[in-house]
């Protein structure tokens, strides 16, 4: 019996997605769910599973097309070798031995007939390097969610599994690779590009910049963090407070979470807070609903779910839809200062930056204290300069005194 595979729905916006990788061929045995290629669209890569146990009949589109909703991707052949899946690819796919100039025996690349099982759990990119170069993924250990294996885990064994084991005496040989290398954009990447781009002609954006004393957030996450996260089962992070200063001054100065529409401007009476987050294939932006309504806990619960899922493409689509002010954090890479870009149509963008100690001065005396910049880049359209510094100052006050979110005041 044939079984089609077909372009999944994906969100009420999203209407077709280019095909990223076939991970099977014809002939070749899958079983159900497993993963046979991914689509992207403009908000996330899609793992498009087998509908059931079976051999890959035929292959109807190829990597690189456009495809719609509800497509036919390909069929599979239901009832055969479903439990093989894990056949050892052909003998002339295997790549030739490389050779190492070096006097004592090279550690030696598996070959492509040594593929992971399906029970290996890896990420598609990181299954895609290991085809590649014949990499044994049995013998890499994951650090993703549920022992999942990443991308860059992947690359560096295959880096280990090839280099030589004493380095050449002479002059070292030049790489064989091109000098350059050119390939497709991917279509979130291209999106990104774009709305980016839409962001700069569209919207007047200017950012200022404060900074705000960590202490009080420091001092309270120190004493309280093994309590929280023993009763909430979730880490007590930074960010939590950030959402819930950011709110407060949003109730206060409404146009920053207000948009242009023609000309119009929309205040928004609810609190849906992006927080950026980076993966490998880029940056996505899920959205906390409602995040006023929602406790301390609450929030960092939600972040960190949508953390771990983001890095292993698992978002749901809905989740990065809409969005009425959003929060980025280059801190964790290291950026001390930056000017954050407008997420459109939204009116304002937090920038956090990394904590460093610097000296203050405090009662008229120098002291050592945690700091961090912060940037907010809003639309001069609507959000006058006098609201968007006032909107810091809001934010750096609940933060130094974080019992303020607590008492309302």
């Amino acid at each position: 019996m044939s079984i089609q595979i077909q372009v999944p729905a994906m969100g009420e916006s999203v209407t077709e997605a280019t095909v990223g990788r076939w991970f099977k061929k014809e002939g070749d045995a899958v079983a159900r769910d497993e993963t046979v290629l991914e689509l992207e669209t403009d908000k996330v890569t899609v793992e498009v599973p087998a509908p059931a146990d079976g051999s890959i009949e035929s292959i109807a589109v190829k990597e690189g097309d456009t495809v719609q909703v509800g497509a036919v991707l390909g069929a599979i052949a239901e009832g055969q070798g479903g439990a093989t899946s894990n056949a050892k690819a052909p003998k002339s796919e295997a790549p030739a031995a490389r050779p190492v100039a070096a006097p004592s025996p090279a550690p030696q690349a598996p070959t492509a007939e040594a593929k992971a099982p399906a029970s290996v759990v890896a990420m598609p990119s990181a299954r895609r390097v290991a085809e590649e170069s014949g990499l044994d993924l049995a013998r890499v250990s994951g650090t993703g969610k549920d022992g999942r294996i990443t991308k860059l885990e992947s690359l560096a064994a295959q880096r280990s599994a090839t280099k030589p084991s004493i380095a050449p005496a002479t002059a070292p040989v030049r790489p064989n690779a091109a000098r350059e290398e050119r390939v497709a954009m991917s279509r979130l990447r291209r999106t990104i590009a774009l709305r980016l781009k839409e962001a700069q002609n569209t919207a007047a954006q200017l950012t200022t910049f404060n900074e705000v004393d960590m202490t009080g957030v420091m001092t309270l996450r120190t004493e309280y963090k093994d309590n929280f996260e023993k009763k909430h089962g979730v880490r007590l992070g930074f960010m939590g407070f950030f959402v819930k200063a950011c709110i407060a001054a949003l109730k206060e100065l409404p146009n920053v979470n207000g948009e242009i529409e023609g000309d119009d401007i929309v205040y928004k009476n609810y609190y849906d807070i992006g927080v950026a987050v980076s993966t490998e294939r880029g940056l996505v932006v899920p959205v906390v609903r409602d995040a006023d309504a929602l406790s301390l806990a609450q929030i960092e619960a939600k972040i960190h779910d949508y953390g771990v899922r983001a890095r292993d493409n698992k978002l749901k689509l809905d989740e990065l839809l809409g969005g009425t002010f959003t929060i980025s954090n280059g801190g964790v890479f290291g950026s001390l200062m930056s000017t954050p870009i407008l997420n459109p149509p939204q009116s304002g963008v937090l920038g956090m930056h990394k904590i460093q100690e610097r000296p203050v001065a405090i009662d008229g005396k120098v002291e050592i204290r945690p700091m961090m910049y912060l940037a907010l880049s809003y639309d001069h359209r609507l959000v006058d300069g006098r609201e968007a510094v006032t909107f810091l100052v809001r934010v750096k006050e609940n933060l130094e005194d974080p019992q303020r979110l607590l008492l309302d005041v």
